[in-house]
């Protein structure tokens, strides 16, 4: 029985091809290539959280998308191996005073200050403080988790404000909401719904840009074609460095 994974609303069965000893499962994604009538290519993703995703033209055949995986299996392979090992150095948060925690691209402190008065979250000299009569793990959880959604509402406002001046062609800004999301940094929606989520804000300005970027450009063009990328490159020209940096990040970005 195949294994089914929910995509953006859309649920995909898992499949998997034999590269050597190695059985690399893939989820498989046929794009709608109605608007965008120049031939399309095989698009392979390797998602932080170390899924992968096969994305072809409308009309291809399960055969066709794994031959194109067993093309880039190597590359593939090398991409998982990376976030394994990045993995095997992320350990499980105790949410304690002393740990680590990121925001926009800076680490911080975590300082859990016991108080019967006051319950709050604040940023302060490099520090994030989280007060209040309940320090428990799942408490202090709760208080970051909702202070980041907080602060992502703020950031990517101004963020996506700023960045849509390069775009000539967006004539008003698109609606967006928060959705965490474990294999994704944003989604487009067909009808032009923007995700978000919400972990990005602990990352580097630069990498909010890009991942705002990619997604006002799926308003464009909603596949990703060379024309995607064109537009893409235009918006912001050393996508791929930026793309690279916050894919070395993620596991920490996210771990929770």
């Amino acid at each position: 029985m195949s294994e089914i994974h929910h995509a953006n609303g859309h649920e995909q069965a898992q499949h998997a091809v034999r590269y050597g000893a190695r059985s690399l499962p893939f989820y498989w994604t046929q794009l709608d290539t109605a608007a965008t009538p120049r031939p399309r290519k095989a698009v392979i993703h390797v998602h932080p959280n170390g899924e992968v995703e096969v994305q072809t033209p409308s009309g291809t055949s399960l055969a066709e998308a794994k031959r194109a995986l067993l093309k880039r299996a190597r590359w593939v392979v090398e991409h998982l191996d990376a976030i394994h090992e990045r993995q095997r150095h992320v350990l499980p948060r105790d949410y304690v005073s002393g740990e680590t925690l990121f925001y926009l691209g800076r680490h911080y402190v975590l300082k859990c200050v016991p108080s019967e008065e006051e319950r709050h979250v604040k940023l302060l000299r490099g520090q994030i403080r989280v007060t209040g009569a309940d320090l428990a793990r799942e408490r202090v959880r709760s208080e970051l988790r909702a202070w980041y959604r907080q602060r992502a509402n703020d950031v990517f406002q101004r963020r996506l404000n700023h960045v849509a001046e390069r775009l000539r062609w967006l004539q008003e800004r698109p609606e967006w909401r928060l959705l965490e999301m474990k294999t994704q940094w944003g989604s487009c929606s067909p009808g032009g719904s923007i995700l978000l989520n919400p972990h990005l804000v602990k990352a580097p300005t630069e990498c909010i840009d890009y991942v705002i970027l990619h997604e006002l450009c799926h308003l464009e063009e909603h596949n990703h074609s060379q024309r995607f990328y064109d537009l893409l490159g235009y918006a912001m020209p050393r996508w791929e460095a930026v793309k690279h940096r916050l894919d070395g990040m993620s596991e920490l970005l996210l771990n929770e």
